[in-house]
């Protein structure tokens, strides 16, 4: 049986029955219309997150870009995505959901449009780095409302498809970089599709998602909260009873309820599973920051073409376009904990071959490729079960603050300190996959000695025991 543990207090009977009631309703069509939009926020925020990779190498010549300004490039925008991720952690359980989404998407894809405009490397350099503060909340916030949004058995599907449009992107960048690869404007034609997704995407995320029910029965409106549920349910082809008010019960205790304070995600009761699960995250976001920011740098550093390099790069997400659909699936079969070990320690092959691939003489690309296969089918697909597994470390009045807290305390080391550290030795592959593989190791054991399963059952697992209902 799961264990439970009360934040402050258990939760009510009412949180209980609303949340049973959204996990009862049939998966539909609608539900799949609620994945498409936040997928399509994702595929928009990772073509942004993963265009510095290769804004290292296309605009180094253009904008003579030194060795100071590459490293800003490389880890500025990720320690300002850290700040944002801050700022939004400590106003997203105040602000709704769909808010956090709805500022993020704007800032990032606005800020991107700005890209083609540039002439000098500061130019550069400050945009991306109000890009990354702006992207803070947004490259977070996708999951908690689709925690609170899909029924459980069902929150793997979503899941493995955001995180599929997210390896969708990053596939997508390094393939167009390698295709405008000698054009001195290359840089500028790449920022161009993520900056005009500002006129769409902000319009259909207003008017296609709903707003977490869970979250308004927390601020103390339970009409509202019924109000969407049902909305949800005739959405869904009317196959549940409506839910009525009278159904929660007493909401008095929730309408006088106030959001626990921001210490409350390191109170006793609560640290341990926060910071399970922000270590979890470092280390498969480790072994994501480095490939995605420095792997074509380190190739190309390796002794392997620009075009080669970029190329790989690609081969490498495109393979874990399908690995995140396998671990998606396989987070129900063997529980998340597992399948993050799973995801951490298969790669640890591919990550040797790529260490030694260079004393492979004539075979080196087929080496370095099938290295690549092997971690983008693996550690580069653990998202789909480590960033659900933080989602559900947090109850609902912790679960915006605490998920992006997690995820930007996070990025802090793997998408900060580590690619800094890291920067100047990509020419030496012992030194930089050896890194990694060091990283994975430790990572894959962390949720299986210290953490639990959380299985998807939101409220029995992080809001205490129910009333006797």
């Amino acid at each position: 049986m799961a264990e439970t543990r009360p934040i402050d207090r258990p939760a009510t009977a009412a949180s209980f029955v609303l949340g049973r009631k959204l996990d009862s309703i049939p998966f539909s069509g609608y539900h799949v219309l609620i994945i498409a939009v936040l997928a399509l926020v994702g595929f928009i925020e990772g073509y942004d997150l993963v265009m510095t990779g290769s804004l290292l190498v296309l605009a180094k010549a253009p904008l003579q870009l030194t060795g100071s300004d590459i490293r800003w490039l490389a880890v500025g925008p990720t320690f300002m995505l850290c700040l944002g991720g801050f700022f939004f952690s400590a106003v997203s359980d105040h602000l709704s959901r769909k808010a956090i989404v709805l500022i993020g998407v704007f800032l990032t894809t606005f800020l991107t449009l700005l890209i083609p405009l540039v002439q000098t490397a500061q130019q550069l350099i400050i945009l991306r780095l109000m890009t990354g503060l702006g992207a803070g909340g947004v490259v977070s916030a996708a999951f908690p409302i689709a925690a609170e949004l899909m029924p459980a058995q069902h929150r793997r599907t979503y899941s493995a498809v955001y995180e599929m449009a997210l390896a969708s992107s990053f596939t997508v960048v390094p393939f167009i970089a390698g295709l405008l690869a000698g054009n001195a404007n290359a840089f500028r034609f790449l920022a161009l599709p993520g900056g005009l997704a500002v006129t769409v995407i902000p319009v259909i995320v207003y008017l296609v998602l709903p707003e977490s029910p869970r979250w308004y029965l927390r601020k103390g409106r339970p009409q509202v909260a019924v109000d969407i549920v049902n909305r949800i349910i005739a959405r869904s082809g009317n196959k549940v009873p409506p839910l009525t008010l009278d159904a929660l019960g007493d909401t008095t205790p929730t309408a006088r309820e106030k959001l626990p304070p921001y210490w409350a995600l390191f109170a006793k009761g609560q640290l341990r599973w926060t910071t399970v699960g922000v270590l979890s995250g470092i280390c498969a976001g480790t072994a994501f920051f480095l490939i995605s920011v420095l792997l074509p740098k380190a190739l190309n550093d390796q002794g392997f073409a620009l075009s080669a390099s970029l190329g790989l790069t690609s081969i490498v997400y495109a393979a874990s376009f399908f690995g995140k659909g396998f671990t998606g699936f396989l987070m129900e079969i063997i529980g998340r904990r597992w399948t993050i070990a799973y995801a951490l320690t298969g790669s640890l092959p591919g990550l040797a071959l790529m260490l030694l691939s260079h004393r492979a003489g004539d075979y080196a690309g087929v080496v370095m490729v099938a290295g690549g296969l092997i971690i983008g089918f693996t550690v580069l697909s653990a998202f789909t079960a480590t960033r659900v597994y933080l989602s559900e470390q947090f109850p609902t009045a912790l679960r915006g603050r605490g998920h992006i807290f997690g995820e930007s305390f996070g990025r802090l080391f793997a998408g900060g300190l580590a690619p800094f550290l890291m920067e100047p030795h990509t020419g030496s592959a012992p030194i930089f996959f050896g890194t990694i593989f060091v990283v994975v190791a430790i990572g894959a054991f962390i949720p299986l000695v210290f953490g639990r399963e959380t299985v998807g059952q939101l409220e029995t697992v992080t809001e205490g025991v129910p009333a006797a209902a």
